[in-house]
């Protein structure tokens, strides 16, 4: 049985937009549009790997709040993917696009006009059609 590959992706939420990068032009996928994030490493928590690649990424110090999606890919040949999406709940720093082409804040409902990488688009078009909700009781 092949172990699965766990991937976390952080939903960064300002003003009722939300954070997406574009993938470098040289890298694998280059050009796609994504939500932060990565590989779950050995030993590490989705919580935990999250906070380093939002760390790497974005150069930001985060706090993740829960799960708030989760979607499960298989392919012929290769270890089931799990991708989870973690809301973040805070950060501090100003994000910048350290390991990107460019980061933007957008609608959500505007997402579906992006290219974004396969394992993300049943996710937003449920945040195009408003059936996730991101924002804490709090606002």
């Amino acid at each position: 049985m092949n172990r699965s590959i766990i991937v976390v992706a952080g939903v960064l939420e300002r003003d009722g937009l939300l954070l997406i990068g574009q993938r470098l032009k040289g890298d694998r996928h280059g050009l796609k549009w994504e939500f932060p994030g990565g590989k779950v490493e050995p030993g590490e928590t989705p919580k935990d790997a999250l906070k380093r690649e939002l760390r790497e990424e974005l150069g930001i110090e985060a706090s993740i709040g829960p799960e708030i999606a989760r979607y499960e890919q298989c392919v012929t040949g290769r270890p089931p993917l799990v991708l989870l999406f973690h809301r973040v709940e805070s950060f501090e720093g100003e994000p910048e696009p350290r390991t990107f082409q460019q980061i933007l804040w957008e609608k959500p409902e505007a997402l579906t006009g992006y290219d974004f990488l396969d394992g993300d688009l049943d996710f937003i078009r449920r945040l195009a059609r408003g059936r996730l909700k991101l924002s804490s009781t709090g606002g």
